[in-house]
């Protein structure tokens, strides 16, 4: 497991080398690349220089659960951790495989981290997150609004399982959140850059610099903001994505990421004590051969979603509706996100409507859904095509009435994630004549 960048190339090497000497008191598997440029488009291009096997333009996949070794004295060396994938030495996909490692290597330039680690999903990579950095008797400071399942986690699982408590803030009330930390307790300070549903925008350095001058540290789920809005870069410790949103693109795969200092993730990959070794939420080598070819252009796509969010926002706005988006000027948080958003990448691709009744929601995603074919009535994200549900019965189910209240989740809120199929000027034609029908029925 020693220091150095991390080598996938395909070429197998003899345990016996001496120039592995002296790594045996060198453990660390996941190690730091260089320093990425800020704007995350030019951090990408900058790390991915893999090739295949045999020279193709794309990495090859390595498909094997388990790996040979040439010499029986390896194995020994790579399980008391002398050798490591950084020296071409790799054990079971389960612990690390070379296709995975080098989209942990892109997530971590993406969000500019040292290192990264791949996972099944969203959700194990955060429980993963949270069981390694609490223990029994610990306490985590969260943010009200919060995914449904992360705060069904946090809410319901931890304290049962593990003895973790949790104290829930309303993310803006940095008073608040000061005051809910208790000084060699609490471990972790979680939110959500952009909370799912309501969009509201966590100001990530003062909350970071809240949480780092009481020894907390801060993890926060990026999975609504991926370039818009870099929290590592403003000062968070750890980003966690559902990779199987905006940066999959296809609603075809699910997937999530841990980024973070190295040292954390070669912690969480520890044989004895690691969170993502022991649990295994192990990623599909060929799942990370389909996600690194679709972040080149994640960009792209990111800026089409914000652009006609943007755009769409302003016009429902114009029609009367009550639209809840950072990027216009009366959200109450419009100033932070222009503070801490990455040039050029919009305010988001999410947009809410609150139509105050779930009748009302129902009655215009049905709508548009079957009469209009504005878009698609599903949960998740990111989705080449526009996906609309009403957030408090269905990903925001898990929470009582008094939590949804608290978190500002009407039971009438529509959350639409705004897709880029077909032309805008299309799109907008076939919502309003959805609405129009709604009028028509004085809905």
């Amino acid at each position: 497991m020693a220091d150095g960048n991390v080598n996938v190339s395909s070429n197998k090497r003899s345990g016996s080398d001496d120039q592995f000497a002296s790594s045996a008191a060198k453990k660390n598997q996941i190690t730091k690349p260089p320093l990425h440029a800020e704007d995350p488009a030019a951090a990408l291009a900058n790390i991915r220089h893999e090739f295949g096997e045999h020279g193709g333009v794309n990495m090859s996949i390595e498909a094997s659960a388990t790996f040979t070794v040439m010499e029986p004295d390896t194995l020994r060396r790579m399980f008391a951790g002398e050798l490591g994938p950084d020296r071409d030495f790799f054990i079971y996909s389960r612990h690390f495989n070379p296709t995975v490692l080098n989209l942990g290597r892109l997530m971590a330039a993406l969000e500019g981290t040292e290192a990264a680690y791949c996972t099944a999903s969203g959700m194990s990579a955060i429980s993963s997150v949270l069981l390694q950095l609490c223990s029994a008797g610990d306490h985590v400071v969260a943010a009200r609004t919060l995914y449904g399942g992360t705060h069904a986690l946090l809410t319901h699982f931890l304290s049962r399982a593990c003895n973790i408590t949790v104290s829930f803030v309303d993310i803006r009330d940095h008073e608040m959140v000061k005051r809910e930390i208790v000084e060699g307790r609490t471990k972790v300070l979680y939110f959500e850059s952009m909370s799912n549903p309501t969009l509201t925008v966590a100001n990530v350095p003062e909350l970071c610099r809240i949480a780092h001058e009481k020894g907390v540290t801060v993890v926060v789920d990026n999975t609504f903001a991926p370039m818009v809005v870099s929290p590592a870069r403003l000062g968070a410790d750890v980003v966690i994505h559902s990779i199987s949103k905006y940066i999959s693109g296809g609603a075809d795969i699910i997937a999530g990421a841990v980024c973070g200092p190295a040292s954390l993730l070669n912690s969480m990959m520890d044989l004895h004590q690691g969170a993502l070794m022991l649990l295994g939420p192990t990623m599909n080598p060929k799942v990370a051969f389909e996600l690194s070819e679709r972040l080149p252009h994640l960009s792209l796509r990111m800026k089409e979603h914000c652009h006609r969010a943007l755009t769409f926002a302003t016009r429902m706005k114009n029609l009367g509706l009550k639209v809840v988006y950072p990027g216009l000027e009366d959200h109450p948080d419009h100033d932070v996100l222009k503070s801490i958003a990455n040039p050029d990448y919009g305010h988001g691709g999410i947009i809410c409507v609150d139509m105050e009744t779930e009748e009302r929601a129902n009655r215009l995603m049905n709508l548009l859904q079957n009469c209009t074919q504005f878009g698609l009535m599903a949960v998740s994200l990111g989705y080449y095509e526009t996906l609309m549900s009403c957030s408090g019965s269905s990903t925001s189910s898990e929470m009582n009435d008094e939590e949804k209240e608290l978190a500002g989740i009407s039971p009438g809120l529509v959350r639409m994630s705004i897709g880029y199929n077909g032309t805008l000027e299309q799109k907008w034609s076939q919502f309003e004549n959805a609405l129009s029908k709604m009028q028509d029925h004085k809905m």
